[in-house]
């Protein structure tokens, strides 16, 4: 029995898309009369088997080891095709977390959407989400992850695209889906390059091959540039950090996914890239510059926001920042715990923001206050998201923390310091929050806001309960350092670094009108963060201002000199034409003659050249 279900786990990708196409009926409106509750039923029932489906398999793979499955799909002369998947203990577990933070995600969404005439769709998008995240996390082959990849871009664009009826949500959409393109792109010439130079996609073939490389400087300089940037993108990383502010404009239960789950697809293909990555010095050297850059620049915006879900997706960001700078110090298991005690902290305070959100019709920190006297689960969830995000002893963002403070500060003590710059800004960041939005007085938009219905509160409590026992977990699973090696001087930094956050958050002022500063150094500065260090304005007299003037030259080489050289063309031929109508005699003597004249003319002028 187990190794059945072992075989056919190949399955598990699919069970989303299965789901996609059992509700294509109520997503496309052919049914209605039903209502849209049977596709949401059936997409999440699809989730539920994945998620019970990989916990078998887990528990299957935990003890006889990982297994490589193949399942061939397309055998066409000499070319083979073939569904390749990596059965690991890690891949299955992080797939794992992917699938219960969806099915949970999808729960809540029922409870959070339930009005919303197009639920059958987004039900359907979230399924079709689904299955590309979850065959990105177990695909053996890298041909395979950036296939799904692309497919994992495109399910974001229609997520994001839901409201469509929404100017700013059509161009989020765009935008983010623009955005991811540029690392999409330069991460095919990243497989195009390794297909030639490995010869093999299967990550386990280019791990050997990585051990006897013979490239130049260059070409792994190129390679390795390539390969991150497509997680680049995809995790919203600097100078691709824009679109996942912009893509706050979907719908909240999207954004619990697009802040846990999205990213950390992305971050977990990085993750999986960088025993080839390490053959470029400078790769390794752009993952740390472009890690500490989101990672200090995003957290410094953050605390400028006044917008609820875009300061804390730009936590996010400034996250995944931190797991870049891991990778690029060849530390993976730093950056691994780092991607997973955020996904399921930042999933619950996304949770626990959207139920405000649904309740009060407000996500604008200046109009919210008093929310925790009006919803005490609501608040529980977000203060325990919150601590599981940070350095709160005894949880699980603790120890990854310490984890990356302790192995960082040997050899490079700046990025050690990095992550505890990062954790007291985060600190100081959810104080600001949480003073603003649930305690003082409550407003007009809070006043009779009630707590959350039981479909969005049940996933929140389970979720917390999650949170609270990650590091029982952690110890299970053997993934924190024994005691004799835990470092009091890395503890009492971390904890330190927490309590200057929690001071600064406690003790500054707030006001709900979050009046610009009469003093102008203070205006620059609060405008430079709140305007995310007018990176736009940057791109607009940049990069699209450069793309704009080169798009207009090509249209007008296109229109006065192609067009002019093939109109020149058909006006020789038409007035060429016209002319020799006026020759005709009739006479074939005469059609004869010009013939042979012609022939003539053409060899004499063939002779004269060969000549």
């Amino acid at each position: 029995m187990m190794q059945s279900l072992i075989e056919l786990s190949w399955l598990i990708p699919i069970y989303g898309f299965i789901g996609v196409i059992l509700s294509l009926p109520w997503s496309t409106g052919m049914v209605q009369r039903t209502g849209s509750r049977p596709a949401v039923y059936i997409n999440i029932f699809m989730t539920a088997i994945a998620f019970l489906h990989g916990t078998v398999v887990f528990m299957g793979i935990w003890n006889v080891g990982a297994v490589q499955l193949e399942v061939p799909w397309l055998q066409v002369a000499d070319l083979s095709l073939s569904f390749d998947l990596d059965l690991s203990v890690l891949n299955l577990g992080v797939m794992e977390l992917s699938t219960g933070l969806s099915l949970l995600a999808q729960i809540y969404g029922l409870g959070y959407m339930e009005k919303e005439w197009a639920l059958a769709r987004f039900f359907s998008l979230l399924g079709f989400f689904e299955g590309a995240v979850n065959g990105v996390l177990l695909s053996g082959s890298f041909f395979l992850a950036y296939f799904l990849l692309e497919t994992l871009t495109l399910s974001t664009y229609l997520i994001v695209g839901f409201w469509y009826a929404q100017p700013l949500v059509v161009k989020a959409a765009r935008d983010a889906f623009l955005t991811k393109r540029v690392g999409d792109i330069l991460l095919l010439m990243g497989v195009l390059g390794l297909a030639s130079w490995a010869g093999d996609l299967h990550y386990n073939e280019m791990y050997e091959w990585v051990k006897t490389a013979d490239i130049g400087p260059l070409a792994s300089s190129l390679l390795g540039l390539a390969l991150i940037a497509g997680p680049t993108g995809k995790c919203a990383q600097f100078p691709l950090h824009l679109w996942l502010d912009e893509a706050m404009e979907g719908p909240s239960p999207a954004s619990i996914l697009r802040n846990s789950v999205v990213v950390t697809c992305g971050a977990y293909v990085l993750i999986k890239l960088q025993p080839i990555v390490v053959i470029s010095p400078l790769a390794l050297t752009a993952l740390i510059a472009i890690g500490t850059t989101t990672a200090i620049g995003a957290s410094l915006v953050s605390i400028a926001q006044v917008d609820l879900k875009r300061t804390l997706s730009y936590s996010t960001s400034a996250y995944i920042g931190l797991v870049f700078v891991a990778v690029g110090a060849e530390w993976p298991g730093v950056a691994l715990g780092l991607l997973l005690t955020h996904a399921v902290a930042k999933a619950l305070m996304f949770m626990s923001t959207g139920a405000i959100i649904n309740n009060t019709s407000c996500q604008d920190m200046t109009e919210l206050g008093g929310i925790g006297s009006r919803m005490p689960a609501t608040t529980i969830a977000f203060v325990v998201g919150g601590a599981g995000l940070v350095g709160v002893l005894p949880l699980g963002g603790f120890w990854a923390l310490q984890l990356g403070v302790d192995f960082l500060h040997r050899e490079h003590p700046l990025l050690s310091g990095v992550f505890l710059l990062v954790n007291a800004l985060t600190v100081f960041n959810l104080v600001r929050i949480f003073r603003l939005v649930f305690l003082g007085d409550p407003t007009p938009k809070t006043r009779r806001s009630p707590e959350a219905n039981w479909l969005m509160a049940t996933p929140m409590i389970g979720l917390s309960i999650f949170v609270l026992v990650l590091p029982v977990a952690f110890v299970r699973m053997s993934l924190l350092p024994p005691l004799r090696y835990w470092n009091p001087w890395v503890f009492g930094a971390l904890i330190l670094s927490g309590l200057i956050g929690l001071g600064l958050g406690c003790t500054v002022t707030l006001s709900h009108s979050l009046l610009r500063s009469t003093q102008r150094p203070m205006r620059v500065l609060q405008d430079l963060l709140a305007n995310d260090f007018y990176t736009e304005q940057l791109y607009r007299v940049t990069v699209v201002f450069l793309v704009s003037q080169f798009s207009r030259i090509v249209s007008w080489f296109d229109r006065y000199v192609v067009d002019g050289a093939v109109n020149l063309v058909g006006m020789a031929s038409l007035m060429s034409g016209e002319g020799l109508k006026y020759s005709i005699s009739g006479q074939s003597q005469g059609y004869i003659l010009t013939i042979v004249v012609g022939v003539s003319l053409l060899g004499f002028l063939m002779t004269w050249a060969m000549w």
